[in-house]
């Protein structure tokens, strides 16, 4: 199991920024009024200058923000994610492994992989994400998948994490070939992420639950998008060289007979 002093690490500034734009975009009276603001006030001040541009910018910024929670536009820009996705070859691997994205993700994930597990298609099951790891295992095996075929890492926080976290736990057991479970609009970034770590990856989408709300579908998307630049900016998409493949930096233990993996 991953070392305990992973999962006791501080937030990342990405995710503080991901709870504050959520915070924020989630109370629409922080942004509909200063945009309103922009939009009259500069015709309500006396000699204000750029009267025209400032009260076009907001007009502009108030219309794309109620445009973004439009089922049209959340249906192109979710299009725009999952089109480059291969399709799921239908071929075996090495291991289903199924990315934790909360609670309201775990039902629909729980379903599609004890599915793919009874259908033969790998003989292990490894869940990654903090707060989500144990639970989606616990949620398994009560339907009916053995313990022993079950395993999870519960620090990672991010998709960055989730790749390299199981990578330390899977493919020092030769592990080279996934099955990679998770909605729609996170997979193409996961995709790109385990490929980098040296994963052999075929992909296969859970959907999103029908109960998430307009605003929360069109957050989830527009994360993905933000994710997408950050990663690629970061290099983290390119294949990985050794010494990157060690940071943090990852030792193992022989526990109950499988080897797991302890982290700094």
């Amino acid at each position: 199991m991953l070392d305990p002093a992973l999962c006791d690490r501080p937030p990342s500034q990405w995710l503080e920024l991901k709870r504050m734009l959520s915070d924020w975009l989630t109370t629409p009276s922080l942004i509909i009024l200063p945009l309103l603001a922009l939009t009259i006030l500069p015709w309500v001040i006396p000699r204000m200058p750029w009267k025209r541009p400032l009260s076009a910018l907001g007009t502009v910024l108030l219309l794309a923000y109620h445009a973004a929670f439009f089922p049209p536009t959340l249906a192109i820009a979710n299009q725009g994610l999952v089109s480059f996705i291969p399709t799921d070859s239908g071929a075996t691997a090495d291991a289903i492994v199924v990315l934790g994205r909360g609670q309201e993700m775990r039902k629909p994930r729980v379903e599609v992989v004890s599915k793919l597990w009874q259908a033969g298609r790998a003989p292990v099951i490894f869940a990654s994400g903090r707060g989500d790891g144990p639970r989606i295992v616990q949620m398994l095996r009560a339907e009916g998948i053995p313990a022993q075929v079950l395993d999870n890492e519960q620090c990672s926080r991010t998709t960055e994490e989730n790749a390299r976290f199981t990578a330390a736990v899977l493919q020092p057991q030769g592990i080279k070939t996934i099955l990679l479970v998770t909605d729609p609009p996170h997979m193409l970034r996961s995709l790109l992420t385990f490929r980098s770590l040296r994963f052999r990856v075929i992909p296969h989408v859970s959907p999103v639950p029908s109960g998430l709300d307009r605003q929360e579908k069109s957050l989830t998307v527009f994360y993905e998008y933000m994710g997408l630049l950050k990663y690629a900016l970061q290099g983290r998409f390119l294949p990985r060289t050794s010494p990157e493949l060690n940071q943090p930096q990852v030792g193992v233990l022989l526990q109950a007979g499988t080897f797991k993996s302890v982290g700094l």
